[in-house]
């Protein structure tokens, strides 16, 4: 499978690249600052320079299979650069597995009343911004995972995903490790399980 990583030189995109070679996948990398992504020279990774907001010369995808996005929003990015990236995608002929937050939009109380406060504080405005991304996903037909709070850490052996809708509200707030959500991706990239629905990463 040919998989394009939107995001890729984020630290949950470097690992979605190992993971990737690592099940044997070819590779393409999208990032704006090409430099920015180093893979050993004995593993082939096609870089892409993309920038989500200059649409003209975003690349062309009609040579990948699945498109994987773990794009975030950086300190120059400025707002809009999710959505941007969204409406890039799913303006694409292809189909795309969307990393999103647990406690945005239609998840906004499902991680539980203290996370929902932690989320207020830490992301805030940027709130909105992931919603309005996760629409324009949801309605081009991606899976859009509502990832809890981030963490290094090893790969859950007991990775699972759980649909939006049957998610019990945790007590305490949720974490899970970047390579645990990274292999569920990729996981969710290789079965395209669930199209147009948003899912949550458990551990």
């Amino acid at each position: 499978m040919r998989i394009a990583i939107l995001g890729a030189s984020g630290r949950v995109g470097r690992l979605l690249i190992d993971q990737a070679l690592e099940r044997g996948h070819e590779v393409v990398a999208l990032v704006r600052t090409p430099g920015r992504v180093t893979v050993p020279a004995s593993r082939q990774v096609d870089i892409r320079q993309a920038d989500v907001f200059s649409p003209r010369t975003f690349p062309d995808l009609d040579d990948v299979d699945v498109a994987v996005s773990a794009i975030g929003i950086g300190k120059d990015d400025g707002p809009g650069a999710l959505v941007a990236g969204a409406r890039l995608l799913a303006a694409a002929p292809i189909r795309t597995v969307w990393l999103g937050a647990l406690g945005s939009g239609p998840s906004e109380r499902a991680g539980g009343l203290i996370y929902q406060a932690v989320m207020r504080m830490a992301v805030g405005a940027e709130l909105t911004e992931k919603a309005e991304a996760d629409q324009v996903a949801l309605a081009a037909g991606a899976t859009v995972f509502h990832a809890p709070d981030l963490k290094d850490g090893p790969l859950s052996p007991g990775r699972r995903l759980v649909r939006l809708p049957d998610l019990r509200r945790p007590l305490l707030p949720p974490r899970i490790s970047r390579a645990t959500v990274a292999a569920l991706m990729l996981d969710e990239a290789e079965a395209g399980n669930h199209g147009g629905e948003i899912v949550v990463p458990l551990s």
